[in-house]
């Protein structure tokens, strides 16, 4: 394994002489990568940071593509930090990487191996001290392009009438205008969501990914492109008949299958993580567990309802984006009300019609008869349900429900103080206590979120009943 020397500013070479007695070495994308890969590997450095659920599955299957110099698809449904995992492989590139800096050469050309006619010229005849050197930051060696809409000329190239009209040759490279995969050679180049690109520019990459060169319009201009290629599609579209070219599919590498966090609490982490909020400042947040285990169930939940597209997928975005409205719910309490902390109770969820319904698809053959609207309101009457159980099991809730069979009522709304639970329950007998076992504390505040939680897992039992007026809602036993 070649380690390039390391070159301060003050003796990075400036030109073409320099570089060589510098003892730089010339290497592939694809090398470059693993050189630099496997020496994170052999020090035991997070490969991934910021990627969670992923260790035992994606992670070592693009750890074996990456040794195996493959290009590779990332395949899984939607906000399955597909398009995450493909920015991250610029992190395995050098530092920076030095070009020829000459006017009219329009990639950076590695200088001891020139693709085009300019650079090949340029070394063939100047002396090396009189071809000028700069350096290329890893940051600027990826880029991505979205599938949909992408033309030939957007990521190939095309003919430059300009410089037909000019009096340039049509088949000479000087009449090309270079597209964005041409540009970044030496680097990485993404596009997401292959199944909707055009098949003639799914025809353009076969000579890309295989022969690694670039022909445009059929012209006999070729350029020994060194580039890493990178691919995400939902399986639904991947797979489909017709939708991507079977001989462009034989010529990815590797598939990297992505999915879901395969437990509740893999998706909290990743739901905190991303959502990237400060519970602290001027009116500071404690959220409760069950609150954040609500919110991820909800997810949960709707990946398994029949009334959602699966072909579609349920985003983690839905949990992250929930989240931060259930906290900015709160917070808003904590303004107007002048509570410290803010602490998110189940009402803070009926503020989640706005963050949830444009990331639902609907299964139009199963829920034509459900608007948006129902279908979230039984996915999370779902979810509450499902962590309530959990609940109590541990903590034996079931004494609760006799008490407002004594004529009990209480009301809940996201505006109502913290206080009133409290002095609600003053006069209710000390089986209610149990309710506060969920999140042991007591502050007023936190109080009050358990007191929700309990009465919606209640209801979501069927075993009190609910009414709702003006924001506000009643339980008790009819």
């Amino acid at each position: 394994m070649t380690r390039q020397p390391v070159l301060s500013t003050a003796t990075k070479p400036s030109n073409l002489r320099e570089l060589r007695e510098s003892g730089w070495v010339s290497k592939s994308v694809k090398r470059e990568i693993y050189d630099n890969f496997m020496q994170m590997l052999a020090r035991g450095e997070d490969l991934f940071p910021g990627i969670v659920g992923y260790d035992d599955t994606v992670i070592p299957e693009i750890t074996i593509a990456i040794i195996a110099g493959h290009d590779m698809l990332f395949l899984g449904e939607k906000g399955q930090a597909k398009s995450r995992l493909m920015r991250m492989l610029a992190r395995f590139l050098d530092e920076e990487v030095p070009f020829i800096d000459c006017p009219g050469i329009a990639v950076h050309e590695d200088p001891y191996r020139p693709i085009t006619r300019l650079g090949k010229q340029i070394v063939a005849e100047r002396p090396e001290e009189e071809i000028p050197i700069a350096w290329w930051p890893r940051s600027e060696r990826y880029a991505e392009r979205l599938a949909p809409g992408t033309k030939f000329a957007d990521i190939i190239g095309e003919i430059d009438p300009a410089k037909l009209a000019g009096g340039v040759s049509m088949s000479a490279e000087e009449a090309l205008h270079f597209g964005l995969i041409p540009r970044m050679h030496r680097g990485i180049f993404a596009i997401n969501e292959l199944p909707e690109l055009d098949e003639l520019v799914q025809v353009g990459l076969f000579n890309i990914l295989e022969e690694r060169d670039v022909q445009i319009r059929g012209y006999p201009v070729r350029f020994d492109i060194d580039v890493l290629m990178l691919f995400s599609a939902n399986p639904a579209t991947y797979n489909r008949s017709g939708k991507v070219i079977p001989q462009l599919k034989d010529r990815i590498g590797s598939v990297v299958h992505t999915h879901y966090p395969r437990e509740r609490q893999l998706g909290i982490e990743i739901m905190h993580q991303e959502a990237g909020i400060d519970l602290g400042g001027e009116f500071p947040v404690v959220v409760p567990y069950f609150m954040s285990e609500i919110i991820e169930q909800i997810s949960i939940v709707a990946r398994r309802s029949k009334y959602i597209d699966h072909q579609s997928g349920v985003s983690a975005r839905l949990s992250i984006a929930n989240y931060r409205v259930m906290v900015a719910s709160a917070r808003r309490r904590a303004a107007v009300l002048g509570e410290r902390p803010a602490v998110p109770r189940i009402s803070d969820l009926g503020h989640l019609y706005a963050s949830s319904l444009g990331k639902l698809e609907l299964d139009m053959m199963s829920s034509h008869q459900l608007s948006e609207r129902q279908v979230l309101e039984a996915i999370v009457a779902e979810a509450i349900r499902d962590v309530f159980r959990e609940y109590v099991d541990r903590h034996g809730l079931e004494e609760i429900t006799e008490i407002f069979a004594r004529g009990l009522k209480i009301e809940v709304g996201d505006m109502l103080p913290s206080q009133y639970y409290a002095e609600r329950l003053k006069r209710v007998p000390p089986a209610w206590e149990k309710a506060f076992e969920v999140n042991a504390s007591s502050h007023p505040a936190i109080r009050a979120s358990c007191v929700e939680f309990v009465l919606a897992g209640l209801y979501a039992e069927d075993r009190i009943s609910r009414t709702q007026h003006h924001g506000r809602i009643v339980y008790e036993i009819p």
